[in-house]
Parts: structure tokens; sequence; C-alpha cells
């Protein structure tokens, strides 16, 4: 067979045609079996079909009349039903078919990305940064410069199938990140988020855009240019939502006060971006287009507007109120959204909206977070961001040809637009931040943040050329400098930002340093109702009183589902039978009024970045200790399967805390403790002392309820005659004595205090006694960390872990199924001093 090329022209634009057909000279007619294919998606405008085109031998130029809608691109004929191959061994080519191909191409791009991905992330870059340049590694600029690659493994006959595969995932992309958003977050912010926002998009797309103007008026630009210039200004001033969420994920910081700022803000922007777009829209159709071709745009997009807010909204709310709590959805409910979405994105492709723009809108009617928005996450998500979206990369890096980019002149000018647009985003964020006092480095991460590009640009960009608006090179250009910029900011902020920065409390928050005239202030978290019981016993036996009240914070911990910004606001507690969490707290407060004071809030955050919101609200509200469960469960007959993810989140708290820290595991058969003013029943408490600073932190709070009348305290006291207990400084030692010395002066004379002396040889002595506690205790109490010795190096031998020696051993023996335990952490560093133990000028004891 032979290659003919020919030109069809419409409306005055030749479209280049590359026919196949037999080595005959019947050019009138094709073989049965070949069919044309379009190697460039065609306009939107397009809805009608190309007839077959009669060819002239003698002049090889085809004209045919068409309609008005301009329709360019290269086509290329081939066989038809050449789905399934029958396999090498009976003499086909697997690849000459259209499934197989599909599948070596979807393995390629995977492998690819995901190796790019692997060996980037080392480097600080987002996923997006490796997986485009695995894209771009496919294409013309380095393997796809090879015509065997190319031809063999992503030929032109096979582009169709990929490319729509790619944007048909991205839809689904962008209609999943339309159900994580709530659009209601705008009407909440403030306004700094507001300034922050509208500056970021309006000054850069008013800088970027004089100079474009400049630049095309006073310099000769080729018509490709200064075409396509606009598109440079428009997608340099995007601040896309989705992109920046996504970037702030995958920095671990999307629940950081830069973080909730920037995801705010972007949204903001967005809706500049939005607004402009349509003003634009609207002006170039009614001044290209009949009144009746405007209005009829307009009312349709309208109308299916209308549609989405007051029929697929209600809808959604429908599914949602029909969905018993802690059930799953129902199928029928995820069937119909996903037909829903498909079939307004049909009727927005029949009306010219961009079925992306349609799912979006889709996507924002569905409300976020359980149960049905994070059922749709839940079942597409994986699928689209692991298969189909990276086509999307491929379908980009294999029209990026670094070798198309060969004028300076060119590579110049955008790149200046460019540095303008980027200059612009950093003023238009560093103003406002700076009135409003923000810290000059927190500043220029949000500012930097703001600039970062990602999927939504890049569609776009693929969008713009397929509809010829930009050319080889300028697409090129546009792409590579998009991932340079992403790729360079991702590590800078990453180095200038760090969120447990600000959790360094410039006092001691301690409850051994606590004056006792002032509220003792408590941040008790939660991540389900069985962490409520033992939480409230604690509070009880903490001795709330006139003289000694107790400002109580609680945090419920939600794991961020279906939604794309993380979440941590005040919650006002309601009595009915769905608040689990907050009505017993409520209840707590009713029964110890004038002595409790409550504050309720709800934090929704990803499971890496949980310990934020616990350390922001810590140092927000002042507070002396946190109680956090751990994350080991126990349930009546055996233990429950623990969660690495709370793990991670308590590593985390011990670790960057501004304040004490105690972890509160709770066997799962506690008692009502905290009801005992009706029935006057007690609670007891065991002390294990060893000596260092978080033992001595919990001895200060076993002080704390010696004035609860229902309480009994038994302090066991670890000594031996031949060695140290525990090792540590002279200070150290002395201060362990003081503390010791002033309890038991505290608690003489008082028949529910109880003092043992145990006089320990070995690591095995230790645990006798641990053991001979058996389940006569309600509570038990020791410190995190001991300093070495040679005891605590035996101990070390039966168990050692994040709770440290004693607490690991406690938390792993069979010492009672209603026995809880409570190991203390005593703040760990403050502003100008790591150690705990050192100025003493700031050391208060109030024992």
């Amino acid at each position: 067979m032979s290659r003919v090329k020919a030109i069809v022209t419409y409306k005055r634009e030749p479209i280049t045609l590359s026919l196949c057909h037999p080595s005959t000279h019947d050019h009138n007619s094709l073989p049965n079996g070949f069919l044309f294919s379009p190697l460039l998606l065609p306009s939107k405008s397009l809805n009608h079909s190309l007839p077959a085109p009669s060819m002239d031998s003698d002049k090889d130029n085809l004209m045919h009349d068409g309609p008005e809608s301009q329709f360019g691109g290269s086509f290329i004929c081939h066989t038809a039903n050449r789905i399934n191959s029958r396999g090498y061994w009976l003499g086909e080519n697997p690849l000459a078919f259209s499934v197989p191909l599909f599948l070596i191409q979807v393995f390629i791009i995977f492998i690819f990305t995901r190796f790019s991905h692997v060996l980037l992330k080392p480097f600080g870059q987002p996923s997006f940064v490796s997986q485009i340049l695995g894209g771009v590694t496919l294409g013309p600029s380095i393997l796809g410069h090879y015509s065997a690659f190319t031809n063999n493994f992503f030929p032109v006959r096979g582009r169709n199938v990929l490319d729509t595969l790619a944007f048909f995932g991205f839809m689904i992309f962008i209609f999943l990140l339309g159900v994580k958003i709530d659009p209601t977050i705008i009407f909440r912010s403030g306004k700094r988020t507001f300034a922050i926002g509208i500056l970021c998009f309006f000054v850069p797309y008013t800088l970027s855009g004089l100079v474009a103007v400049f630049i095309n008026h006073f310099a000769s630009l080729d018509h490709a240019i200064s075409k396509g210039l606009p598109t440079v200004v428009e997608i340099q001033c995007i601040t896309a939502f989705p992109v920046i969420s996504c970037f702030l994920t995958e920095l671990h910081i999307l629940n950081s006060e830069i973080g909730r700022l920037a995801s705010s803000s972007s949204l903001v922007c967005d809706v500049c971006f939005g607004l402009v777009m349509m003003l634009k829209f609207a002006a170039k159709l009614t001044s290209t287009k009949s009144i009746g071709v405007t209005i009829g745009s307009l009312f349709s997009s309208a109308l299916l507007v209308f549609f989405i807010i007051f029929v697929v909204h209600p809808a959604a709310l429908y599914a949602i109120n029909h969905t018993p709590e802690g059930k799953p959805v129902q199928e029928v409910f995820i069937i119909g959204t996903l037909i829903i979405l498909i079939f307004c994105g049909f009727i927005g492709e029949v009306i010219g909206l961009d079925a992306i723009v349609v799912s979006f809108m889709v996507g924002l009617a569905i409300p976020d977070g359980p149960p049905l928005g994070a059922a749709l996450v839940d079942k597409l998500e994986c699928f689209v961001s692991v298969v189909l979206l990276p086509l999307l990369f491929a379908v980009v890096g294999m029209r990026t040809d670094v070798f198309a980019i060969q004028k300076m002149k060119t590579l110049g000018i955008v790149e200046l637009i460019i540095c303008v647009a980027f200059i612009g985003k950093i003023l238009g964020a560093l103003l406002p931040l700076l009135f409003y006092r923000m810290p000059f480095r927190d500043a220029i991460s949000l500012s930097l943040i703001m600039n970062c590009k990602g999927t939504v640009e890049l569609a776009l960009l693929m969008n713009m050329k397929l509809k010829n608006v930009l050319d080889d090179e300028l697409f090129s250009i546009l792409v590579l400098t998009l991932v340079l910029v992403t790729g360079i900011v991702s590590p800078v902020v990453k180095a200038l930002y760090d969120p447990s920065r600000r959790f360094l409390a410039y006092k001691r928050r301690t409850i051994l340093h606590h004056p006792s005239e002032e509220e003792f202030r408590i941040l008790a978290c939660i991540h389900k109702e069985d962490n409520v019981l033992a939480v409230l016993n604690l509070l009880a036996a903490s001795n709330p009183s006139e003289k000694a009240r107790i400002d109580l914070v609680v945090l419920q911990l939600v794991k961020l589902v279906g939604r794309a910004a993380s979440v941590l606001v005040s919650h006002k507690p309601r009595d009915k039978p769905g608040e689990k969490i907050f009505n017993p707290f409520t209840k707590f407060e009713d029964v110890y009024r004038g002595k409790v004071t409550l504050h309720c809030y709800k934090g929704i955050s990803p499971y890496a970045t949980m310990h934020n919101d616990v350390c922001y609200l810590a140092l927000e509200k002042r507070i002396t200790f946190i109680i956090i469960p751990f994350h080991k469960q126990w349930i009546i007959g055996g233990m429950a399967e623990s969660s690495f993810a709370f793990k991670q989140l308590n590593k985390n708290v011990l670790e960057k805390a501004p304040c004490s820290v105690g972890v509160l595991i709770d066997r799962g058969n506690q008692k009502k403790f905290w009801c005992g003013y009706m029935n006057e029943s007690t609670y007891l408490v065991a002390v294990l002392f060893f000596g260092g600073a978080d033992d001595r932190e919990a001895l200060a709070y076993a002080k704390r309820m010696l004035d609860q009348p229902n309480v009994n305290i038994t302090l066991f006291h670890f000594s031996s005659a031949e060695n140290d207990v525990v090792g540590g400084t002279d200070r150290s030692k002395k201060l362990d004595t003081q503390i010791l010395s002033e309890f038991r002066l505290s608690g003489f004379r008082n028949d529910r205090v109880t003092y043992k002396e145990e006089d320990v040889m070995n690591g095995r002595d230790v645990l006798s006694v641990i053991e001979y506690m058996e389940s006569y205790y309600d509570l038990v109490m020791v410190g995190r960390k001991h300093e070495d010795s040679q005891l605590m190096s035996e101990l070390k031998k039966w168990k050692h872990g994040e709770l440290g020696t004693v607490g690991e051993i406690l938390a792993s023996l069979n010492i009672g199924a209603k026995t809880s335990v409570l190991v203390v952490q005593q703040q760990t560093k403050f502003w100008g001093s790591r150690d705990p133990e050192e100025s003493t000028h700031l050391r208060r004891v109030n024992i």
C-alpha cells in the first residue's frame, strides 16, 4: 500500500489528509474495511461528519463545501474490526490490534510515571512533576524521538483512544475534586482570604497582560505567538484549588495555618478567573456570532446550571438523608450519580460547554464528606488517579517536543511574561499578608504556593493545543516551564515552612509549673465513642472545683475522607442520639457546673498531619495538658488491632506538643466514676515513680487528685540500695527527692494516700510489683522517659517503644481488664531551651 497526501479546504482552512490506498490507479475508492481516523481531536463546535472525499488524480487537491465550523487536523485510514489479536504464534502482530496496543501503552505509561516518582520523591518533588516528566520521557523529546519506538508502541492510529480515555479520566478526576470541595467555604472566608485571592489573580493578570500587549504592539511577532500570548497570560494567573490542595497534601501542610489560608484563597482566585473567562466568552460570542446564537448558547448554559443546582443537588441530599448513619451508601445512589454525571457532560458538549467544566459543577452539587461524597471518592479515586490520570501526563508528554523550541526570541518573550506573572502573584499574596502582620518567612511560603501549577493547567494547555491555539513550540515552552516552576517551588516551600516551629511555647506549660490559682487547661482528643468514658473518669479524678477550675477543650479527630480541604471548627453539641461524642462532655459540664468550662471542636484532616490540629489548638488555647488515646483499643475478650495512623499521630504529638502530654490506655471495661457523685464510688490510682522529669510530672498530676474525696492514691517509689534505679544529673535527683518529700507531706494524715517504698535489685523485681497490682487499680500513672541505667537496660529487653520502657510494659502486661494506664510526658522544649530541667528561675513547684 502507498500513501497520498490530500488537502480538504473548509472555509479557507486547509486540512491535511494522509490517505492509505492500494497501489492501483483507481484513486476514487478505498478497499473495504478501511476507515478514516483523525489524528487530532476536532474543535468542540463541530457537529457534523466529514463525507468521503473524491480524489482528483491530476491535482491532488480536494475541495469540499463545509459548514461554518472550523475543522482542522490530520487523518489516516486504518483497517476496521481489528480489536483482539489471535496471537503472535498465528502470524499476527499483536500491536496492530487496538486492545493489546492499548494495554501495552497503559503498562508503559504506568511504569515510567511511577519510576519517575520513585526517583524524584527523595528530592521533595510532588507527584505531578515526576509524572509529567515520565510522560515527557515517552514523547519526541527522548524515547519518542526514535521512530521505531513511536511506530511500535505509540503509533498515530492509536492516539485517539488514548486521548479520549485520558480526557475522560481527567473529567472523572475533576468531578471527584468538585465532590471534595465545600463551596460554602468562600462565604466563611475572612477579609484576609478574599484579599489574597483577589489580588493573586488581578495583580499578575494586569501586569502580565500589559506586558503582552506592549510586546505584541511594538515587536514583530509570528501569528502563532501573537495568537497564543493571551493563553500564556491566563494560564499563569490561575491558582487552581485542586492543584493547591493536592500540593499541600503532599507537603503535609494541608491543615496548617498556611495550608488553610492557601486553600481558601485559591478558591477565591478560581472564582475570579471563572468570572473573567465568562465575561470574555460572552463578549466574544456577542461580537462574532448572531444574536440568536448568543441567546441560545447563554440560555442553554444557564438552563444546565439551574438543572445542576435545583435537580442534582436536591437528589444528592435525598440520597444522603436516606442513608442511615454508619451504613454504606446504596449502590443505586452511586450508579445514579454517575449516570447524571455522564448525561450532564454530554449535554454540556452538545450546547458548547466543555464536559470537564460541567463535571466540576456536578461535583460541587454533591455535598462533600460522608456518606455520599466519601463513597464516590472511595470507589473511584484509586482507579482514576492510578490508571486514568497518568494517561493525561503521557498524552501531554508525547506532544511536548524540546526540539520544537528553536527561536530564542519566542522563548525570551514567553519567559518574560511568565516571570512578570510570577512576581505579580507574589506581590498579590505578600501585600495583604504583610498588612495583617504575618511573619515574612511564612508570607513568602504562601506566595510561592500560590504560584504552583499542576494537572488543571496541564489539561487547559492540552485543550488549547488540540484547538490549535498553541503551536508545538509555544506548547512545549509552557509545559516545561510549568514543570520547572513547580519543581523548584516544592523543595523551597518545604525548606522555608515548618508548621511545627510555631508550636514552640514561650513559657513552661506543665502541671508541675502550673500556678494553683489559675485554671487548669486540658485538651482531650477523641477518635470515637469508645474513648469518651476513660477520659471523663480521668477528668473527674482531676478534682474540678471552684478554686481549681478546669477549662476543658474537647477535640474530635476525624480522618479527611471525601473532602479536599481540612476543617477545624468550633462545634456546638446538640442533645440528640447522633451526638455520641460531645453530649457526654456536655452532661459532664452540667454535673460540675461552675467548675468546668467546655469548648468543643471538630478537626477533619489527613492522619499524616492530624497532629497539627492538636498542637495548633493547644497553642491557641494555652493548654497545659493534652490527653490522647493510645493507638491500641482493648475490647472485652481480647485486644483489637492497633492503628498505625493513630500511632504516628501520637508520636508526632509527643514530639511537637507545646505542653505536657498524657497517652491514655483504655482497656474498655471502665466503671462510670465520673457519675460517682450519685453512688459515692471510689477511684483507685497508682503512681509508679522511678525518677526523672516525666515521673515528676505524673506525680504532680496525682497531687491535683489529692483533694478529690473519692480518689485513693498509692505511690510506688522504686529505689535500690546498690545501684541507681534511673540515671540522670545530680540536679534531677535532687528534684526527685524534693517532690517526693513534698508529696508525702501533702498526704500526711490523709487516709486516702498510701506510700510504698519498693526496693528492687533488677528488672524482674519491677515486673513482680507491676504484676502484683492485678486488677486492683482503676488508673496507673507513670512517666514516659527514664534515663539509662542498669535496671532500665534490663527492662528494655522485655519491652521498648514510643511509650517508653515502663509504659510499654504496662500496656502489654495483663494487669487487669478495668485498669487504665496514663503515660505522662512533661513539656520537652520551650522557647530558648530544649532541656526540661534547665532554667531554674522558670521552675515553679505547686506541691
